[in-house]
C-alpha cells in the first residue's frame, strides 16, 4: 500500500465510532427492551463487551504484516475458493448499507417530509454518496472524524429526559434471565452494525499492528454512548408507552425547546444524516475495494454499477413492514457473521499458522 494511501493509527477511533453512529440507535431500543424491558441497557453493554473479542482476532488474523479479508481468504481456502467468500460478502455490505439507508429515508418520511416519494430521497442521497465514496478513503476518514464530532455534539441533549425521568422505570434492576439478555444482546446489534468494514480497510492503516488500542476505545465509546442513550430511554418513557412507540429517541426530542428554535428534532435528523451517511459510504466503498482485488474492476466503474442495483432495490421497499423485515435479516446475518463466522475464519488461521510453523521446523 503506498504511503499517501495510509492514515494514522489514531484515525481508526473515528472510523469505528462513525460506523457504528448509523440508524440502528434511533429505532432499536424498543426492539430490545421487549426481550429485556429495564435491562435493556445491561444487553447492550453485553453486546459491546463482546465486539471487543471480535475486533482482537481481526487485528490478530489481519495484523503483521497487514493484510485485508479478501488476503486472508486466499490464505486459508485457495485463490479461487477464497475470491467465492469475498465476493459474497460485498452482499453483506450491501445488504447492511441498504438496512441503514432505508430506516433513515423512512425516518425522514414520518417525521419530515410525509409525501416526497421514497425514490425522490434514494436520488439525492446517492448522488451524495457517489461524491463522497469517489473521493476515497482518505476523504471517508476525513467524512468519519467529522461525524464522531457531531454525535458528541449532539450527546448533551440526553440531559433532559434524564432531567425529566423516572427512577423507578428502572427498578427492579437485573430482573431477567440470562436468555432473556441474550436475546435483547442479539436484538442491540442493530446498533453496532458496520465495524466490520475494518476488515476490508485494515491494510490503510499505519503501524498496524500498534493501532489496536484505538479500535477498542471506539468501540467502548460507542458502547457507553448507547448504554447512555438507553438508559435515558427507559427513564422517559414506563413500559406500556415503550412498546407502542416508534423511534423513541426521537419522540424524546420533541420536548427539548429554546428561546431561539422550537422543533428541535428537524435540526436531530438532519445531524443525524452526517452520522448515516458515514457508516453508509464506508460499507459501500467496502463493495467496491472487494470487487477491485478480487476482479481487478475499476472503483469509479463498479461504484456506479453498486449504486444503480443499490438505487433499483430501494425503491422497491415502499412498506415499513418490508424495512423491518430487512432489518431482522440484517440483524441475524450480522450475528451469524460476526460470532460464528470470523471465530470459525481465527481458528482456521491460528491451525494454518501452526501447521506451518512445524514444516518451518522440519
Amino acid at each position: 500500500m503506498k504511503e499517501n494511501y495510509l492514515i494514522s493509527g489514531f484515525f481508526v477511533f473515528f472510523l469505528i465510532f462513525a460506523t457504528q453512529s448509523g440508524i440502528g440507535g434511533l429505532g432499536s431500543p424498543n426492539i430490545i427492551f421487549k426481550y429485556s424491558g429495564q435491562d435493556a441497557w445491561i444487553s447492550v453493554f453485553i453486546m459491546g463487551l463482546s465486539l471487543h473479542l471480535i475486533i482482537w482476532m481481526i487485528f490478530k488474523m489481519l495484523g503483521n504484516p497487514a493484510k485485508d479479508i479478501i488476503d486472508l481468504h486466499q490464505m486459508i481456502f485457495g485463490r479461487f475458493l477464497g475470491n467465492a467468500f469475498s465476493l459474497l460478502m460485498i452482499g453483506y455490505y450491501f445488504i447492511s448499507a441498504l438496512y441503514v439507508f432505508l430506516t433513515y429515508i423512512d425516518i425522514v418520511q414520518v417525521w419530515v417530509f410525509p409525501t416526497i416519494r421514497t425514490w425522490e430521497l434514494a436520488a439525492l442521497f446517492i448522488c451524495l454518496i457517489y461524491y463522497l465514496v469517489s473521493g476515497g478513503f482518505r476523504v471517508l476518514t476525513g467524512f468519519a472524524l467529522f461525524s464522531t464530532v457531531t454525535a458528541f455534539l449532539l450527546l448533551p441533549l440526553i440531559y433532559f429526559p434524564i432531567k425529566f425521568g423516572n427512577l423507578n422505570y428502572l427498578m427492579p434492576v437485573w430482573n431477567h434471565s440470562a436468555p432473556e439478555l441474550l436475546k435483547a444482546s442479539k436484538a442491540s446489534y442493530g446498533i453496532f452494525i458496520g465495524f466490520e468494514a475494518l476488515l476490508v480497510y485494515f491494510p490503510f492503516i499505519k503501524s498496524v499492528e500498534k493501532q489496536a488500542k484505538w479500535a477498542h476505545l471506539g468501540l467502548f465509546s460507542n458502547t457507553l454512548q448507547f448504554v447512555v442513550i438507553n438508559i435515558s430511554i427507559l427513564l422517559f418513557y414506563s413500559q406500556g408507552l415503550l412498546k407502542n412507540t416508534l423511534y423513541p429517541l426521537l419522540g424524546i426530542t420533541k420536548i427539548i425547546q429554546f428561546q431561539f428554535i422550537e422543533r428541535i428534532e428537524f435540526i436531530f435528523i438532519i445531524c443525524w444524516l452526517i452520522m448515516f451517511i458515514s457508516s453508509l459510504c464506508i460499507s459501500i466503498w467496502s463493495c467496491t475495494r472487494i470487487l477491485k482485488r478480487v476482479t481487478n474492476l475499476k472503483p469509479r466503474i463498479s461504484l456506479i454499477l453498486i449504486l444503480t442495483i443499490f438505487f433499483i432495490v430501494v425503491v422497491q421497499f415502499n412498506e415499513k413492514l418490508k424495512i423491518d423485515a430487512l432489518g431482522n435479516f440484517t440483524i441475524n446475518i450480522g450475528i451469524y457473521f460476526v460470532f460464528t463466522y470470523i471465530p470459525l475464519l481465527f481458528i482456521l488461521y491460528l491451525i494454518r499458522n501452526k501447521i506451518k510453523t512445524k514444516v518451518s521446523a522440519v
